[in-house]
C-alpha cells in the first residue's frame, strides 16, 4: 500500500538513516534536484551504502536518478540497480522514448547482475508541458511503469507561471495525469505541498488531490506524512458503508431481487466497485476489521 512518498535528499545521511522511521509508505532517495553537481558522486555512494546496510523495514525504496540529458543517470543506475530498489524515478519524462531509453539501460544492468529482467519498476516524474501532453504514452511505454508522478515546481517553471498554494495553475496537469494513469491501469501520485509550516494547507491540498483520483501524495517534509496517510486511508465510516453495500447485495440475492438499494439509493456497478476498493485498502492497512 503506497499512500505517501517522502523525498529524502541523497546527500543527507542523518535523514536517510531514519528513512524507515518517518512514517512514509515509500521514501524517495533523491540523486537529482536535491544534490548539487559537485556532490553527485558522493550522494550516489551514500545512497548505495544506505541501501546495502539499512534494513528500511516496511518501507518501499524509490530512487530518483538524474535526467537522461545529463552525464549522471547511467552511473546512477549502475550503482543502484544491483541493489534492486523497488522503483526508479526518471525525472523530466517528456515522451515514451525517454522511458524506453531508461528501460533498456536497466535491462542491461539487470542482465549483467543476474537479476530477473523487469524486477525494478519505474515511476516517471512528469514535470514538463510536453510530458503532461504525452502522459498516456509515457504510462504505457514499458511494462515497468507502475505509476505516474506529477512534479509541480518544474512544471510551472516550464509553463512560465507562478506556483501557488491554491494550485489552480496545475489543475489541468493533475486531471490529465489522473486520466492517463487510470486509462493505463496504473497508480498516480500528486506533487508535494511545499509550505512545510502550513498544517492546514497540506490537509486541504491532500484532500483535493484525493478528490481528483490520485492514489497518494508526495512530501518534502516528514511532518506532512501523517496527514497524507490519514487522507488517503479510508475512514471507519467509509469502511462500514462498504460493508453495508456487500451485505445488501448478499441479502438481495437471498431474496431473489434483481435490483438492490441501500439507504434509498440503488446499488449500481460504480458503487460496488468503490466499496470493493475501500475494503481492499482497509484490508491492506489492517483497519476496520476487514479480513
Amino acid at each position: 500500500m503506497r499512500r505517501s512518498m517522502l523525498f529524502l535528499p541523497g546527500n543527507t545521511p542523518n535523514m536517510i538513516i531514519n528513512g524507515d522511521a518517518l512514517g512514509a509508505d515509500s521514501i524517495i532517495l533523491d540523486l537529482e534536484d536535491a544534490v548539487s553537481p559537485d556532490e553527485k558522486d558522493s550522494a550516489r555512494l551514500l545512497v548505495r551504502s544506505a541501501m546495502q546496510r539499512m534494513g528500511f523495514a516496511g518501507v518501499e525504496i524509490t530512487v530518483r536518478i538524474n535526467s537522461i540529458d545529463t552525464n549522471y543517470w547511467q552511473d546512477d543506475l549502475d550503482a543502484i540497480i544491483p541493489l534492486k530498489p523497488d522503483l526508479i524515478m526518471p525525472p523530466k519524462a517528456s515522451c515514451a522514448e525517454d522511458i524506453r531509453t531508461v528501460d533498456a539501460y536497466i535491462t542491461k544492468v539487470e542482465e549483467r547482475c543476474g537479476i530477473t529482467v523487469g524486477t525494478v519498476k519505474l515511476i516517471p516524474l512528469i514535470e514538463t508541458a510536453l510530458g503532461v501532453e504525452n502522459a498516456f504514452n509515457i504510462a504505457t511505454a514499458s511494462p515497468r511503469v507502475t505509476a505516474l508522478f506529477l512534479g509541480g515546481e518544474d512544471l510551472t517553471a516550464d509553463l512560465r507561471c507562478k506556483r501557488t498554494k491554491q494550485g489552480n495553475e496545475i489543475n489541468y496537469a493533475r486531471t490529465r495525469l489522473v486520466c492517463a494513469a487510470r486509462a493505463a491501469g496504473i497508480d498516480v501520485y500528486d506533487t508535494p505541498f511545499t509550505d512545510v509550516n502550513d498544517d492546514e494547507g497540506i490537509v486541504t491540498d491532500a484532500e483535493y488531490a484525493k478528490s481528483l483520483g490520485f492514489s497518494g501524495k508526495s512530501a518534502i517534509a516528514p511532518r506532512h506524512v501523517k496527514v497524507i496517510n490519514e487522507v488517503f486511508s479510508p475512514s471507519l465510516k467509509d469502511i462500514e458503508y462498504a460493508k453495508l453495500v456487500f451485505e445488501a447485495i448478499r441479502l438481495g440475492k437471498e431474496q431473489g431481487k434483481g435490483a438492490v438499494s441501500l439507504r434509498g439509493k440503488m446499488i449500481d456497478k460504480p458503487i460496488v466497485e468503490r466499496a470493493r476498493q475501500t475494503l481492499e485498502i482497509a484490508k491492506q492497512l489492517g483497519i476496520g476489521g476487514v479480513e
